[in-house]
């Protein structure tokens, strides 16, 4: 009895610890980015009910079961202030980097009035929002973290959440949900060569 209340004590006494590694500052940020996970694996559930194209449910899905380890990982880390169990890992998507350029007539858009209107390309920008809102909740989070092992879980998964948003995007782009309009050939180069680089070596 009395060694399962010393390592009982022993317990409370690193979840303490770990505790007293967070700011205060940083939990509310930390509490703010993991209830947008949450939000988009919740959202997730609902989009799968009304997806038609089988591209997207399995995009949704791949989607889903990566943010569900990047969740527990993080959970991990904020109950221990330690190196998770499982890393932060790496999404691959699989859309290829193809982007059709140009507009073509489309409808004027208005919001859907029923369930029974929402489409594939609603879905697909519901996603892109919940993905957008991620990244930015966790740069915001990374930005001023005092604890550098959740600092680094959030600032790693970053460059994922932007793969996963520019996969929807290039979906989207590749179904004509998101055209991408140009400027004249005149204007881009006007643009494109409107910086110069330093000559020289910057100083010390």
């Amino acid at each position: 009895m009395q060694h399962q209340n010393q390592q009982q004590g022993m317990q409370n006494s690193s979840q303490m610890q770990a505790q007293m590694n967070f700011g205060g500052h940083e939990l509310l940020d930390i509490h703010e980015a993991m209830g947008s996970i949450i939000g988009t694996m919740e959202h997730s559930l609902l989009y799968e009910q009304h997806i038609q194209d089988q591209e997207l449910m399995a995009m949704l899905q791949r989607h889903r079961t990566f943010i569900t380890q990047l969740y527990n990982t993080a959970v991990d880390t904020l109950k221990t202030g330690q190196d998770p169990a499982t890393k932060t890992q790496t999404y691959h998507m699989d859309q290829s980097n193809n982007v059709t350029f140009g507009t073509q007539p489309a409808q004027p858009k208005k919001p859907s009035q029923s369930i029974s209107e929402l489409n594939d390309e609603c879905i697909s920008s519901f996603m892109l929002g919940q993905l957008k809102a991620m990244a930015s909740g966790f740069t915001m989070t990374a930005l001023e973290a005092t604890n550098p092992v959740i600092r680094r879980v959030f600032q790693d998964s970053i460059p994922n959440i932007i793969e996963m948003a520019y996969e929807i995007f290039l979906y989207q782009n590749k179904k004509q949900y998101y055209q991408v309009p140009q400027l004249k050939q005149q204007d881009m180069q006007m643009y494109t060569n409107a910086f110069a680089p330093i000559q020289g070596t910057m100083p010390h």
